[in-house]
């Protein structure tokens, strides 16, 4: 059993405790304290240290709503480590309704952060600082930006071991490969040691049950995997794993007819959205450059030449978007998550009338 007391932004933390802190990150215009709430939780073991953290994009809320699920859930222990749960990261973003800070600037491409710098650089040192060296892995939660929906997925560098082993075990039924821009929140922790993983799902300003189920599920994967819950991970039979993904864009103005859903399946030359004037005429189509699966798309129907419609990551094998179609339907978690995405967006049949002009 671990008795050692642990001090957590100036709070004792005994073995089995769970105890509601918050981390001072700057002041307000009236000198107040700007602080994030957080929740420290031991279990009665030793055993690794893990943050997770959501809204580093301050209206990005779906994974809040996953981290606010597991504190108010008494039904689950931890059984040995230490969990920091950080359901909103970006509090000044969070109290606007905005991705951004206050000054316009992206905290997420701001760390490890700058101590005599902007104000998102001197928020993300405190933060990065305050959070990362005394952790061994973390998972950050994120959903897609303003107009646009996500299918649930882990995003990770997969040439890292460690954080390809919590990509694989969170089990979002996607995994995409890459290190992070320069100045995220997961590519500065893990290159200062401590391996972290992104989960994207869903969009902005919402709690949506399904993914936040999903998003759930994933963190109580790991810590399952990390021997900090007990039992065993419910992990997909199988995972897509994505190396090359592209934004099929809008090559004319006009008003968008999709034909897929973020979660679907394609195949090369697949139509998958169509744009006409608003009484229907002069209609062209989009179709699918490579066999892939449609990890996010805009849920705004109206765009403009060059504006990003529907994001496909391509799949090495064409048969493995039938494996994907059948992971899916085989899992309760990733099949809701489909179905309800799928309303986000009108999602129509294609004319098989319509002229057949491709986005390449």
């Amino acid at each position: 059993m671990s008795s050692k007391v642990e001090s957590w932004f100036g709070c004792e933390v005994k073995a089995g405790e769970a105890v509601s802190t918050e981390l001072v990150i700057s002041e307000s215009y009236s000198s107040r304290d700007v602080a994030i709430p957080i929740r420290v939780r031991r279990g009665l073991e030793s055993g690794p240290t893990v943050f997770v953290t959501a809204a580093l994009h301050g209206d990005e809320l779906n994974g809040t709503g996953a981290i606010r699920s597991m504190l108010s859930d008494d039904s689950w222990e931890l059984r040995s480590g230490t969990l920091l749960m950080v359901p909103v990261l970006n509090v000044l973003g969070f109290e606007r309704h905005s991705r951004y800070l206050p000054d316009r600037r992206d905290l997420n491409r701001c760390f490890p952060g700058n101590s005599t710098g902007s104000m998102a650089s001197r928020l993300a040192k405190v933060i990065f600082d305050s959070i990362v060296p005394r952790c061994d892995f973390g998972i950050d939660l994120h959903t897609a930006a303003v107009r646009r929906t996500n299918f649930p997925n882990a995003r990770a560098d997969l040439d890292n071991d460690a954080c390809r082993n919590l990509a694989e075990t969170f089990g979002s039924g996607i995994i995409l490969h890459g290190k992070g821009p320069k100045g995220s929140f997961r590519r500065s922790a893990t290159d200062a040691g401590c391996p972290t993983i992104v989960v994207e799902g869903g969009e902005v300003w919402k709690v949506e049950s399904a993914v936040a189920e999903c998003m759930l599920r994933g963190v109580f994967n790991v810590l399952k995997m990390l021997k900090m819950m007990d039992g065993e991970p419910d992990i997909p039979n199988r995972q897509a794993v994505i190396r090359e993904t592209k934004w099929i864009r809008a090559e004319r103005g006009g008003f968008m007819s999709m034909h897929v859903a973020a979660g679907d399946s394609v195949v090369k030359g697949q139509a998958i959205a169509s744009n006409s004037n608003l009484l229907t005429e002069d209609q062209n189509r989009l179709e699918s450059p490579f066999s892939g699966i449609v990890l996010g798309m805009t849920t705004l129907p109206a765009v403009q030449p060059g504006e990003p419609v529907v994001y496909i990551g391509r799949l090495a094998n064409p048969k493995s978007a039938q494996r994907h179609d059948e992971n899916v339907a085989n899992d309760d978690i990733q099949r809701t998550a489909l179905e309800h995405l799928a309303t986000n967006v009108q999602v129509t049949e294609p004319d098989e009338s319509e002229p057949d002009v491709s986005s390449d």
